[in-house]
């Protein structure tokens, strides 16, 4: 898993809801982005700029972010993002505080490796699954997980009871299907002749 550096801001919460509305349009209009840091040992409220987690945000690899607020330094994930329903800007992110004693849970992006015997026999590789939900302690946690397909044939399944890693526990459910060689008309044809 990739590393990520970024700097925020503690925020202040106000008392009354009607202040906290009106701190927040301002903040985002001033492209800064509120945030939670949950997992801690109390929640912390700061900002980032709009600019800086757009690299982390809109990518297709999975991270772990060494915040800095203000000075202190936290290891944490991205846990959710909300976007606004029209215009797709972030309007709130909220990260989890991890450390190398406690697993956590992550999607991390699955690959497909190999050319499959059903493949060549003229079936068409169908992926179902492109992330696996693994727990484990962040440092054991992949960029991506791979999946050899090269000894699959016409009309044959990869479930998730037939994948193992080491230092991972796979939390999808086991009858899953992740890949299958689908039989085409092609192959179909070449069988019956």
């Amino acid at each position: 898993m990739k590393s990520y550096e970024l700097n925020g801001s503690a925020r202040t919460i106000a008392e009354r809801s009607s202040e906290q509305t009106k701190a927040l349009k301002a903040m985002r209009r001033n492209n800064m982005i509120p945030c939670v840091l949950y997992g801690g040992e109390k929640n912390v409220n700061f900002s980032v700029n709009a600019a800086d987690v757009r690299k982390l945000v809109y990518s297709p690899d999975i991270h772990y972010v060494n915040l800095n607020i203000d000075g202190v330094a936290y290891v944490a994930i991205i846990r959710e993002i909300q976007f606004h329903p029209v215009k797709d800007n972030i309007l709130h992110i909220d990260f989890l505080e991890i450390n190398d004693q406690k697993p956590i849970v992550m999607e991390v992006p699955l690959k497909l490796e190999g050319l499959a015997v059903g493949v060549k026999a003229g079936g068409k590789m169908r992926q179902l699954m492109r992330t696996l939900r693994v727990k484990a302690l962040y440092t054991n946690i992949p960029e991506s997980l791979s999946v050899d397909v090269s000894d699959m044939g016409l009309g044959k399944a990869r479930k998730i009871a037939d994948l193992s890693y080491e230092n991972l526990e796979l939390i999808n459910p086991k009858t899953a299907v992740v890949c299958m060689v689908a039989a085409t008309r092609q192959s179909k044809d070449a069988a019956a002749q």
